[in-house]
C-alpha cells in the first residue's frame, strides 16, 4: 500500500478543551505531590497523545460500522489470535516472491476500520501528532480535584480510599495535526465523519468522563491535498503530478490544494462503498442458502 506515492492529505486545527481534561501517566511516585498526574511533555506542560486522539476516534467509527454490519469492524482481539496469525503467516509463506498478491490477500481479509486504521498486519494509514498546548491558552497551572473511593456496602467512602488527581482547565487548547497518505475516498469518507464527531463534541477523551471530565472541541482549520493518481487508472501514479509536486515542495511552493469542497465527495464515495458490500454480502448469503 505504501510502496508508490499516490495521495496526502494533511488536516490542521486546533482542539479545545470544553470541560476539564484529564488523561493520566499513572499513580504518582513522588512524596509530595498529587496522586494521579497528567501526562506532560519535557517542559512540564500538558500534552494529549495522538494515540489517544485515534484511539477514541477509531473505537467511535467502529461502533457506527458495527451498526451497519459487525463484518466492517471486527472484534480486535480476533486480530491476536492464534488462528489468525498463523493464517497470516502461512499468506506470508505462500506469497513470499509476489508482494503484490500478498497485499491483496491481506486486504481481502482485513475489515474495513483496519484498512484506514491499520492492523497487526496492514500499517494504519492515518497518523496523528502528539498534541502540543498552545501556550497562549494556558498559564503554566493544573487544578488539582479529590476523589475518593466507595464502599459498595457502606456506600459510604471507604477506608483509605481517599486520593487527589490533576486536570487540565478548560478552555485550554492543543495544536493538532493529522496526516493520512495513499487512501481511498471511501477511506477519506469514514475520516471525514470521525473528525465531524469530534468537531461537534460527540467524543470525549481521557478518564473521569462520567464526571463530565473530558469534552473537547475540534476546530479543523486547514486540509491540504494532493494527489498524483493517474485519472485513467486511479491505481497508479502519474509521473507527471509527481513530479510537479515535488517541484514546487522544493521550491517551498504549496504543491496542495484545499480539501474541504472533496468532503462531500468523499462522504458520498463512503455511502456508495457500503451499500456495495451490504448488497455482496446479501448475494453470497442467498447463494449459500442462509
Amino acid at each position: 500500500m505504501f510502496d508508490t506515492f499516490k495521495n496526502r492529505l494533511e488536516i490542521t486545527g486546533k482542539l479545545t478543551t470544553i470541560t476539564a481534561l484529564r488523561i493520566s501517566q499513572g499513580r504518582s511516585t513522588e512524596p509530595i505531590g498529587t496522586d494521579l498526574p497528567v501526562i506532560k511533555d519535557a517542559l512540564g506542560q500538558p500534552l494529549i497523545p495522538g494515540s489517544s486522539f485515534k484511539g477514541a476516534l477509531r473505537s467511535r467509527l467502529e461502533s457506527f460500522l458495527r451498526g451497519i454490519d459487525s463484518s466492517f469492524a471486527e472484534d480486535p482481539a480476533d486480530f491476536t489470535s492464534l488462528a489468525r496469525n498463523k493464517y497470516v503467516k502461512d499468506l506470508k509463506e505462500q506469497y513470499k516472491d509476489n508482494d503484490l498478491e500478498l497485499t491483496r490477500e491481506l486486504l481481502e481479509m482485513t475489515d474495513l476500520i483496519s484498512q484506514l486504521f491499520g492492523s497487526p498486519w496492514i500499517a494504519s494509514k492515518f497518523q496523528v501528532r502528539d498534541l502540543t498546548v498552545v501556550t497562549d491558552t494556558w498559564f503554566g497551572q493544573y487544578q488539582e480535584r479529590d476523589g475518593v473511593a466507595i464502599d459498595r456496602d457502606t456506600e459510604t467512602a471507604a477506608d483509605g480510599k481517599l486520593y487527589d488527581f490533576q486536570v487540565v482547565p478548560a478552555s485550554t487548547e492543543f495544536e493538532f495535526r493529522a496526516v493520512v497518505e495513499n487512501a481511498a475516498e471511501w477511506e477519506l469518507g469514514l475520516l471525514m465523519i470521525g473528525l465531524h464527531q469530534f468537531e461537534t463534541e460527540q467524543i470525549p477523551l481521557g478518564g473521569g468522563r462520567s464526571r463530565g471530565l473530558g469534552v473537547v472541541k475540534l476546530d479543523i482549520k486547514d486540509m491540504h491535498w494532493v494527489d498524483a493518481t493517474n485519472e485513467e487508472d486511479p491505481t497508479k501514479t502519474d509521473p507527471n503530478k509527481l513530479l510537479e509536486y515535488l517541484k514546487k515542495l522544493v521550491n517551498n511552493e504549496s504543491g496542495y490544494t484545499d480539501a474541504k469542497p472533496l468532503k462531500t465527495k468523499w462522504t458520498q464515495a463512503l455511502i456508495n462503498h457500503l451499500e456495495q458490500k451490504i448488497n455482496s454480502h446479501s448475494t453470497r448469503s442467498i447463494l449459500a442458502g442462509e
